[in-house]
């Protein structure tokens, strides 16, 4: 049921707005509030399968304190995301008659973080350090390294962004700003005034994995001048403190976005979500708002339940509507 004006607007312990968040999944959208983060996937035949993830609080002090907060929420974003993804991938393995054993989920994960280190890490360092080798200077050097991970990082979306099934996940990736962009405009979440937003937001993803090549280049220059291996080390090392000074960074600029010139600054990590999104068919759009509508509620009510949804996959049953 669409959420109507006027509504309620949750805000954090400072008064603001809270900022509300989510993640394209395979054939859905995950939406996360404050108290809770919804999944919602759509099947073939048009019923959509949810799953209902209580968001634990972060009561700890350290957990609100600058840099160590970035910690705290990409720990929380990456645990969320990633069952987020197994229960998306479970639905659709469900609906083609192939289950994803657990085991084999984890398998996948642990193959595409070591392809990821490897491709966005790894060789990017061995090029630019033969770059080096041959006698460019070692500031020349990094830059080299840094516009090879750059190029690298567009190429790869770029690619996989003609395989139909991802190609769907950004339309998915477009429908989950624009329900987000509605809501923070106080527009009704209904598919008509969704569909009329953009699908561009500055707390994007996309959008802060640039602000952490940026970021990155400037923190790895306190380790240019070790030997190639301790470096790519120092690097891996250093990723979750470049994630979370990326994080700081992007939650300052979206704080200020109204300014001309913060979004002047941001128009080259915006754009990059051109690459990431798609305009969504009403399907997706609707999908959406169902995660959205979900957690809203719950922030509303302030009250999460775990909840199991979905028919047709083992050992899950049907949720009862929230609304």
């Amino acid at each position: 049921m669409p959420v109507r004006e006027p509504r309620q607007v949750e805000t954090d312990m400072s008064g603001q707005q809270f900022k509300y968040g989510g993640q394209a999944v395979l054939e859905g959208v995950m939406m996360r509030g404050r108290h809770q983060a919804t999944v919602v996937v759509r099947r073939p035949d048009g019923s959509f399968a949810r799953l209902d993830m209580p968001v634990p609080p972060r009561a700890a002090r350290w957990q609100r304190l600058p840099l160590l907060r970035g910690f705290a929420a990409l720990a929380e974003a990456f645990t969320i995301g990633r069952k987020a993804l197994d229960f998306s991938a479970t639905v659709v393995a469900a609906d083609e008659e192939e289950q994803l054993h657990p085991w084999l989920q984890g398998l996948i994960f642990i193959v595409t973080i070591a392809v990821a280190v490897g491709l966005f890490v790894v060789m990017p360092s061995l090029v630019a350090n033969f770059i080096g080798q041959l006698g460019a200077p070692i500031l020349l050097r990094e830059v080299i390294e840094a516009l090879i991970n750059l190029a690298m990082v567009i190429a790869y979306i770029v690619a996989i962004g003609r395989i139909p099934d991802i190609n769907r996940v950004f339309g998915y990736h477009g429908a989950e700003h624009k329900v987000i962009n509605a809501y923070e405009a106080g527009l009704p979440l209904t598919v008509e005034s969704v569909r009329q937003c953009s699908r561009i937001h500055p707390r994007c993803g996309t959008s802060f994995l640039l602000a952490v090549a940026l970021i990155g280049f400037l923190i790895f220059l306190s380790v240019a001048g070790l030997p190639v291996w301790q470096r790519i080390i120092a690097r891996i090392v250093l990723i979750p403190l470049v994630a979370a000074v990326a994080f700081e960074v992007q939650q300052l600029a979206a704080n200020h976005y109204h300014r001309p010139w913060v979004r002047w600054l941001l128009a080259p990590t915006l754009a990059a979500q051109y690459l990431t999104t798609r305009e969504p068919n009403d399907d997706m759009i609707a999908t959406a708002i169902a995660a959205f509508e979900a957690v809203l509620h719950a922030d509303q009510h302030a009250q999460a339940q775990p909840v199991q949804v979905t028919a047709n996959v083992t050992g899950l049953v049907d949720t009862q509507p929230t609304m």
